[in-house]
């Protein structure tokens, strides 16, 4: 059985999210099920409990209680399913954006900088498109791209341009002809804190993360009833920042948009100006808490829409 990390912000995360133990709840990122677990502990008989993962390895961790359905795609997807399941409104959905630490600790899935392996980055399994894919398929100004906007790289064209010449004459297949191609950017002090954002950058990319958080955004309006919670925890200033956006203005660029007579009518209160972080304890013990901000959205007048 594979290990999964410990859930961040457990405590903070439940308790924010129920508002009625019978009500209907929504987990974007089942993973190890930590979330889960801890929602159908405070959910009543008549409570229900619809986790999102598109993971292989994390469906295998579906769990046995005849008010938990798992749908194995991504959360992406999560208006067009819970219409479908006639789900909606519900009463809160939680999404803990961070990568499970089974997907890190192990060498063949391709995220973790400190392994060799194949590049590969997928969260899902059986999509087509990998991280090989994209360092020899993209085009320079498109690597230059991905490293500025997603890893916020100030060498960003530089390793564009080793990478380019560097597949010339080789493919790069794997994390070790990763690090090879940008050998000359990599700094010989701290190479880990280098790799970090750059291997960030092409998970994101690959898995098409910021779109699919921006898509369930601009849906969550439609699918949570008044006075329910939207409760988001994001690792990353790229992600908070869009959640931040959303909840204060009902925009994902942050401008809060006005009728002719002035009003605005965004759909979510912030709960706080400022976001929940993890206590020092808890990243003693967790240290991948570390970066962890947790934003809570409440409901506003819910009304059905089109």
């Amino acid at each position: 059985m594979i290990d999964y990390h410990e859930p961040v912000l457990l405590r903070e995360s439940v308790e924010a999210l129920i508002t009625e133990p019978n009500g209907t709840y929504v987990d974007l990122t089942f993973g190890g099920g930590g979330h889960s677990r801890a929602i159908l502990d405070r959910l009543g008989p008549k409570g229900k409990l619809i986790s999102f993962d598109q993971d292989a390895d994390a469906a295998a961790r579906a769990l046995n209680d005849p008010r938990f359905q798992l749908v194995q795609h991504n959360f992406r997807h999560t208006r067009s399913f819970l219409e479908y399941l006639k789900a909606v409104p519900v009463d809160g959905i939680l999404a803990d954006l961070g990568i499970s630490s089974h997907q890190i600790d192990v060498d063949h899935r391709g995220f973790a900088h400190r392994f060799d392996g194949p590049l590969d980055m997928r969260m899902d399994q059986d999509a087509d498109f990998s991280a090989a894919d994209l360092v020899n398929q993209y085009s320079e100004a498109e690597l230059a791209r991905v490293f500025k906007q997603y890893g916020e790289m100030s060498n960003a064209k530089r390793l564009a341009s080793e990478i380019a010449r560097y597949r010339k004459a080789k493919n790069i297949e794997s994390i070790s002809d990763f690090k090879t191609a940008i050998e000359a950017c990599t700094p010989k002090l701290h190479p880990a804190k280098f790799y970090s954002p750059l291997f960030q950058a092409l998970r994101i990319e690959v898995n098409r993360e910021m779109e699919a958080l921006e898509q369930v955004l601009i849906d969550s309006e439609h699918l949570i009833r008044e006075g329910g919670k939207f409760v988001v925890i994001s690792y990353h200033s790229l992600e908070d920042r869009l959640v931040k956006n959303y909840f204060n203005t009902g925009n994902l660029d942050g401008k809060r948009h006005t009728n002719l007579y002035g009003w605005s009518d965004e759909p979510f209160d912030n709960e706080r100006s400022k976001p929940i972080v993890p206590s020092e304890e808890e990243i003693a013990r967790n240290s991948r808490a570390r970066s962890a901000k947790m934003r809570i959205g409440i409901r506003k007048a819910w009304k059905k829409t089109n």
